[in-house]
């Protein structure tokens, strides 16, 4: 299993190497949280987060991930598969954020027909 601290490090690795220009704007940085985070219209506890990206309010622009929620669904990773799905969540991030800044939303519909698409699938069986 891959700790807290372990992943903290992949974490810092990955956001070192990304260009410095994407985290424009991005005041409240990268959160890696120890819980965590069940999506609410799941079913059978079956749909967790990994990673929000919150676009303003009192604490500014910033990138929560949910260490919890990575191991509840990848837990069983070795450390490089556990390192590109870190990876391909922190990137995916990044582009809300960067469409936030750009006034776009193409990457929120497609999360809102993966969702759309998970209930069919749900509801049907």
């Amino acid at each position: 299993m891959i700790t807290l601290d372990e992943m903290e490090a992949m974490l810092n690795d990955i956001a070192e190497k990304l260009p410095k220009e994407i985290f424009k704007g991005l005041n409240g940085g990268i959160v890696l949280l120890p819980e965590f985070k069940e999506n609410p219209i799941g079913r059978n506890n079956d749909l967790y987060i990994l990673g929000e990206y919150h676009g303003g309010g009192i604490l500014g622009r910033y990138i929560t991930i949910y260490y919890g929620s990575f191991m509840r669904v990848y837990g069983h990773f070795n450390k490089e598969s556990m390192r590109e799905k870190l990876a391909h969540t922190l990137k995916h991030e990044f582009v809300h954020h960067l469409e936030s800044m750009a006034g776009e939303r193409d990457l929120e519909i497609e999360d809102a027909k993966f969702i759309s698409d998970y209930l069919k699938r749900k509801d049907h069986n």
